[in-house]
């Protein structure tokens, strides 16, 4: 649900071949626009932000997956924006070290009048970020409509991608909107609560059966669906 008294609304493009979720953040005061992952189709992007009439003055990333950033640079050609990027992230990347841009956990990027808090949410890489918007977080590969990012890829922790997901889930209120970086899901997006409620990933309190979960029992279904059940630890 919109939430019409927010200094921002969110647009979603799914754009590729893998669901990849770009989101466009506009500041109404502004009318400055943040891009999180750009991918696969620059154009399209490019098109949403000139039909409503903004100006791209930031790029956010999530991760540094192929997926996630391969239109950053016909992106930064096609606009004046900042890049913003975990530190660690950059560092896992080898790219951007240089630029006066690079966060920690607990920054906040203002964009006009709108706040993003960034979260350092390890696991998925080692400088992987959500961005939180007061009820909403983008959380790009770490947590899915119910499911979670791999582990098994350069740069992937199962501890690491336990200790986020718990404190995920202690964090954000029930309520919070919850959006993708990839439509793998039965829904676009889900709140918290339904994600503590159904996703498997989050049913586990010990780290040692949450990793043999993620790197060994799980089988993905085409699309994620919610399980109920508890998994015995």
């Amino acid at each position: 649900m919109t939430d019409h008294t927010a200094p921002y609304t969110i647009h979603a493009l799914e754009l590729g071949h893998m669901g990849n979720f770009i989101y466009v953040i506009h500041d109404h005061a502004s009318d400055r626009a943040a891009v999180v992952d750009p991918a696969w189709d620059v154009p399209a992007i490019l098109d949403l932000v000139a039909r409503r009439g903004l100006r791209i003055t930031d790029i956010l990333l999530t991760h540094s997956h192929f997926d996630h950033i391969n239109g950053v640079e016909a992106l930064l050609n096609a606009s004046d924006a900042q890049l913003h990027l975990l530190r660690p992230e950059a560092a896992f990347w080898d790219r951007y070290l240089d630029l006066p841009t690079l966060h920690e956990g607990g920054d906040r990027i203002r964009l006009g009048e709108t706040e993003i808090e960034v979260l350092h949410t390890p696991g998925h890489t080692p400088g992987s970020a959500c961005y939180r918007l007061g009820d909403q977080v983008l959380t790009g590969d770490t947590l899915f409509v119910f499911g979670c990012g791999r582990c098994d890829l350069r740069g992937g922790d199962p501890e690491q991608m336990y200790h986020t997901l718990r404190r995920l889930g202690e964090r954000l209120p029930d309520h919070t909107l919850i959006r993708p970086g990839h439509n793998y899901g039965i829904t676009p997006t889900s709140t918290m609560a339904e994600q503590l409620a159904g996703n498997p990933f989050l049913h586990f309190d010990n780290r040692a059966g949450f990793v043999d979960y993620r790197m060994h029992l799980h089988d993905r279904e085409e699309p994620y669906r919610p399980e109920t059940r508890p998994h015995s630890h």
